[in-house]
């Protein structure tokens, strides 16, 4: 299983040390350097983020897409703030306009406040229920091969038969990401890749162990799983470690981050309250100064030492890597130059073993 990268792109140049890449204003031409900068770095997908006050995220990826050429995108998208049969047309029609370079992650929880801005107040655990049944909607709208009728709880529609199919069979890659009951049920019954914040690797395949079992019992094919780490990298070890320091003491005089913490994020707090650094180049600081919040699992090491980290993973089962920077523009570049070449070059090592030894 060939090993995949995704980087995360926005829409304006962040100030100083970033911890987020949501926000700002919109600057087409730094867009199209931050999607071209990825793209070249050999990254295959870039995540567009969604919060309340970010750039709508298919007209982000449509600008992207439009100034790359082999680049895929992965559209966070929040159920339930339009029509399920709408949003499986929006998402149909960019795959076929842009040659099958989407995913599209689901983001149903997420804090009480940001929703609200938005104008909805349904309970979190509601909403994973709600989102259930608009991905069973909007997955039916992609493969129905008759018009059909839905009769639920939060949505009827009539004699659906869309003109427009993904060009992607049966449909995008569905990713979803959370911690509660009713966020791994939800993903379990109609998402395809469990995305999960970087923890040590015991705790992950515990996840990833129960994950597939949850999946098992709704009937569902085995899952893929994705992992988001931050890599700090230098020449040197003692030069990482000097310059996750420095990230972190620059990190501490930034204004707090506005949005509540999700079970997620609270894993993360709760395992860098247990120590700084897990199986040697795991540094949780950062998670602890965020609340656990904007992808702050950090790998600190020569790049290497950070691929040979995020190896160990890979055998576990993750194909999947999210990584981004805090310097995001030029920490891309940087993990082109060694650290995605060393990665994708020891993901096909291992591949190679297993063939053999099979």
């Amino acid at each position: 299983m060939p090993v995949r990268v995704i980087g995360m792109i926005g829409v304006a140049p962040p100030a100083g040390t970033a911890l987020h890449v949501i926000g700002g204003g919109v600057s087409p031409g730094f867009l199209g350097e931050f999607a071209q900068a990825h793209e070249q770095a050999g990254f295959d997908l870039v995540l567009v983020g969604y919060y309340s006050s970010s750039a709508e995220g298919f007209a982000v990826a449509a600008c992207a897409a439009a100034q790359t050429t082999r680049l895929g995108y992965v559209v966070a998208h929040r159920p339930g703030l339009v029509a399920p049969t709408l949003a499986a047309r929006t998402i149909a029609t960019f795959d076929a306009l842009w040659g099958g370079r989407l995913a599209v992650h689901i983001i149903a929880g997420n804090s009480d406040e940001d929703m609200q801005r938005d104008g909805d107040f349904t309970p979190k655990e509601e909403r994973y229920e709600r989102a259930a049944e608009y991905l069973d909607v909007m997955r039916r709208a992609w493969t129905c091969a008759e018009p059909f009728d839905h009769n639920g709880r939060f949505y009827r529609v009539r004699n659906v038969f869309p003109d427009v199919r993904p060009v992607q069979r049966p449909y995008p890659e569905l990713l979803f990401g959370g911690s509660s009951p009713g966020a791994l049920a939800m993903g379990a019954q109609h998402c395809d890749t469990f995305a999960m914040f970087g923890e040590p690797l015991a705790e992950t395949a515990e996840r990833m162990a129960a994950f597939r079992r949850l999946a098992e019992g709704f009937g569902r094919p085995a899952p893929k799983f994705n992992i988001s780490f931050r890599p700090i990298i230098g020449r040197t070890e003692g030069e990482a470690w000097d310059k996750a320091r420095g990230i972190l003491a620059n990190l501490k005089g930034a204004p707090p981050h506005p949005r509540g913490q999700d079970q997620s994020g609270k894993r993360l707090v709760d395992l860098a309250a247990r120590g700084d650094i897990h199986d040697e180049r795991l540094w949780m600081p950062v998670a602890a100064l965020s609340g656990g919040k904007g992808n702050t699992s950090c790998l600190v090491g020569t790049p290497e030492q950070v691929a040979e980290a995020m190896l160990k993973y890979y055998r576990m089962g993750v194909a999947s890597f999210l990584m981004r920077g805090f310097d995001p523009l030029d920490d891309a570049k940087d993990y082109g130059r060694e650290l995605i070449p060393r990665l994708k070059a020891g993901a096909l090592a291992i591949d190679r073993e297993a063939t053999l030894a099979a």
